[in-house]
């Protein structure tokens, strides 16, 4: 008898199994679909032996400060901050908009006192900011509007930034200075061997296993368990009751090449030109030396695996019927982006699990986090280097767990 079935895992199901086993000392069974833990956060060497994140790049960064030690825990980190790039009229220039953003493309000089300046000038005033559109003209006016955001977001979401809720652009700061770094936390870092090596130490303990390729509908009738993390989409595990919650998908084409450095920043946007939104050369995220380097474009799609939860008015009102059918399943505990159709980052999801485990365990945040963290070390526990894994065999009579 399992005391938890966690559905995925991503960060919030491992997140929620490790502190369940190491800190209430429960017996978790972790299900996935995919054939690897980590969720989208997940990463492996290609053919050519480079380390790359197979659903797109992942940042961590992070202002919390018990959401860092406590991932630190499993994991050193390699000291890393984010430089974001866009193709804009034949320039690659920086992105966040800054002061050297505005002087390239215009072939000006000016101080950050003046581009300040520029700002209030080709800002257009709004009573009321609603929509995407709304937070980026009254920032920094139409024309930057048109050459960075309004064609990138159409292909991002299948929307215009009119039709979208102002927390998409609202992500994206203005800069007056010259700080071309994508964010500001106070904790900025890669895991040094990857997220999946992470994950790996995570989810090695003895009161955790682990099914791959497997859906948790499959075996729930199998296998006995008390209670269930859920992190899959809520709309999927009501059966879709009320409908599907819109999602934007992705597909990503990865490529090596033989030269030892591909583009000029990590991550150069195309906003106006291609039918992708970015490329992301990893070498400059893991900080590996190699001969070749590895990219991944990425082509926004409306149908594939739900990436994105869409910010819509109408959707969120879908979401809150959802929600309440949430609230009122006994024994079951709703976690993570796709559970509560809200974008976060990998910090805000982490900080959501330690949260939720906090509840359960009765204890205070603090406490909670801190509780049963003994056994843990980066070298792992003696229970193996990588978690106790497992894929699934149906016969026509029974369920068969192999070793792996």
């Amino acid at each position: 008898m399992f005391d938890y079935l966690v559905v995925g895992a991503g960060f919030a199901g491992s997140v929620l199994a490790e502190r369940l086993a190491a800190g209430s000392d429960k017996k978790v069974l972790i299900c996935d679909k995919r054939p690897h833990i980590g969720g989208n956060a997940y990463d492996h060497y290609n053919d050519a032996g480079i380390l790359v994140h197979k659903y797109g790049p992942h940042i961590f960064h992070t202002n919390s400060r018990e959401v860092f030690e406590y991932l630190s825990r499993f994991t050193e980190w390699r000291p890393y901050q984010h430089r974001v790039r866009a193709s804009v009229d034949g320039q690659i220039v920086p992105m966040p908009i800054n002061l050297d953003t505005i002087n390239a493309l215009y072939g000006l000089n000016l101080t950050s006192f003046e581009v300040e300046e520029f700002f209030k000038s080709v800002a257009e005033s709004r009573a009321e900011i609603r929509t995407s559109e709304d937070v980026v003209v009254s920032k920094v006016g139409r024309e930057l509007y048109e050459k960075f955001f309004r064609n990138y977001t159409r292909k991002q979401w299948g929307l215009d930034p009119s039709e979208l809720d102002a927390s998409v652009t609202s992500r994206v700061p203005t800069r007056t200075n010259r700080d071309d770094r994508y964010f500001t936390d106070t904790y900025q870092a890669m895991p040094l061997h990857g997220y999946t090596r992470m994950f790996e130490k995570m989810l090695d303990h003895p009161n955790i296993k682990i099914l791959l390729n497997c859906d948790y509908r499959d075996v729930e009738k199998d296998i006995p368990f008390r209670k269930m993390i859920y992190t899959g989409p809520v709309d999927t595990f009501f059966d879709y009751c009320y409908g599907k919650l819109p999602y934007r998908s992705l597909e990503f084409k990865h490529e090596t090449h033989d030269a030892t450095v591909f583009q000029s920043a990590p991550v150069i946007n195309y906003p106006n030109d291609q039918l992708y939104t970015r490329v992301t050369e990893f070498k400059y995220l893991t900080g590996q030396e190699h001969a070749k380097s590895s990219v991944v474009y990425e082509f926004p799609k409306a149908e594939g695996d739900p990436y994105y939860p869409v910010p819509r008015k109408e959707n969120g009102d879908l979401y809150v019927k959802y929600k309440a059918l949430a609230d009122a399943t006994p024994d079951v505990h709703f976690v993570g982006r796709l559970a509560t159709y809200k974008y976060y980052n990998m910090d805000q999801i982490v900080a959501q699990a330690l949260t939720t485990y906090a509840k359960i365990a009765g204890m205070k945040r603090l406490e909670a986090v801190a509780n049963g963290n003994g056994r843990q070390n980066i070298n792992g526990n003696g229970n193996g280097n990588k978690a106790a894994v497992f894929n699934e065999r149906r016969t026509a009579t029974a369920l068969t767990l192999t070793t792996t």
